[in-house]
């Protein structure tokens, strides 16, 4: 079962997602340069606060407490304490571009709690063998929204087309490590259909996806447990497919991601 990433300050919601099985939950700190980085975009920054994390902490009593902070920088290592202090599980680094600075921020971390490096820069992509090793690790999570920007893509997921995340999926899984990649969408929205992400991550054996800021939103209609109901159905009848039919699905998303990435460039 693909552990689900919420990403919530809100205690209560934590526990419902809890409550369901196979999430993590996730309190965002991460500031620094991302305003910058993604203005103009539709994109989430988070506003969340150092005491959310021992709140949401307090909530829980078997979901894992993912906590990203802010890019490698002079006040990484106060930041790290604090974090730690307040009770997180896992400690994502965004925004790394060299296998010195992952490297430098697992020496802070020193073993604490396992860290999660989020691949997002095209030099960490480019370094991935490099770093993949890296003691203190837990997990490979790429996240394609900044990545593909980095990439010089117009779609989010052209990354995914082109196998860049397949090659990672392979580096992590040749390093012992879980791999995890992207957000998605309820099953039947999204540019690409969360349907059709789901597939992907069942075929590359990922172990763990972000939900979307569509699975839990003022004006559903479906409860947020219904959709969550729905996504493991799917998961489940993807896992039957057998390589030849998930092959043939790979490759039909491929040409679909292309041909948004397309109109995407027509537009521009």
């Amino acid at each position: 079962m693909i552990e689900l990433i919420q990403v919530t300050n809100d205690p209560a919601f934590a526990q419902r997602c809890e409550r369901l099985g196979g999430f993590r939950i996730w309190v965002d700190l991460e500031r620094l340069g991302k305003q910058e980085r993604q203005a103009g975009r539709n994109t989430f920054i988070s506003t969340h606060q150092l005491e959310d994390v021992g709140r949401v902490r307090q909530a829980l009593r078997s979901a894992r407490l993912m906590v990203r902070v802010n890019p490698l920088n002079e006040g990484t290592a106060a930041e790290v304490d604090a974090v730690l202090a307040q009770g997180a599980d896992l400690l994502m680094l965004p925004m790394f571009r060299t296998p010195a600075d992952l490297q430098t921020f697992c020496r802070i971390v020193g073993g604490r709690v396992p860290v999660v490096p989020l691949l997002e820069t095209a030099d960490a992509l480019e370094s991935v063998e490099a770093w993949a090793g890296t003691p203190g690790l837990g997990e490979i999570y790429m996240g394609l929204n900044d990545l593909h920007l980095s990439l010089g893509c117009r779609f989010m997921f052209e990354p995914l087309a082109r196998g860049l995340v397949e090659h990672v999926a392979g580096v992590a899984r040749a390093t012992g490590l879980p791999f995890g990649f992207g957000g998605i969408a309820r099953m039947d929205e999204g540019e690409l259909p969360g349907r059709d992400v789901l597939a992907e991550h069942v075929r590359l054996g990922s172990s763990a996806v972000i939900l979307s800021r569509t699975f839990h939103r003022p004006d559903a209609q479906t409860p947020f447990e219904d959709e969550v109901a729905a996504l493991r159905q799917a998961e489940q009848a993807l896992a039957r497919r057998g390589p030849a039919q998930a092959q043939a699905d790979a490759s039909r998303i491929a040409g679909t991601i292309e041909a948004i990435a397309q109109r995407l460039a027509a537009r521009a």
